[in-house]
């Protein structure tokens, strides 16, 4: 699964109308007759503007885990990977979207993958391997 990694322009704002009482996915509720909260999509999805990008997703390595081909991602650079985040790696030349788990009986770390398709991926000091960043977000197109 590769990704194509593009800045994010938060010097623009764009607010627009939010249901802040939420949206029920169960039993249906009385509709907003009006609704006067707006939210701005980059205040709410990016905490660093410095180092925080969007990337479009290509390939479906990650489809268990709701991201598919074609999902907008957003990635903050400033953050630690954790065990079990979801990360942009970059590995010997090339980008990949994986969840990332360390093995410290083998001293390695693993980028796995959540489609049977795809092998897990094992990172040694062999390998030229960065964290690029943590995925905060995703964002599909629903039509």
């Amino acid at each position: 699964m590769a990704v194509r990694i593009i800045n994010a322009n938060t010097e623009t704002e764009r607010p627009l109308p939010y249901a802040d009482a939420g949206v029920r996915a169960g039993f249906p509720s009385p509709a907003q007759n009006c609704m006067e909260v707006s939210i701005d999509l980059n205040k709410e999805l990016v905490r660093h503007p410095a180092t925080t990008f969007y990337a479009r997703v290509v390939g479906d390595s990650m489809q268990d885990a709701g991201i598919t081909d074609g999902d907008l991602i957003v990635i903050d650079r400033s953050l630690e990977p954790r065990e079990g985040d979801i990360v942009v790696a970059y590995i010997d030349g090339e980008f990949t979207l994986k969840r990332i788990t360390i093995d410290a009986v083998h001293h390695c770390l693993w980028l796995l993958p959540e489609n049977e398709k795809y092998q897990p991926i094992k990172v040694t000091e062999d390998n030229d391997f960065t964290v690029w960043g943590v995925v905060t977000y995703n964002i599909k197109r629903q039509r």
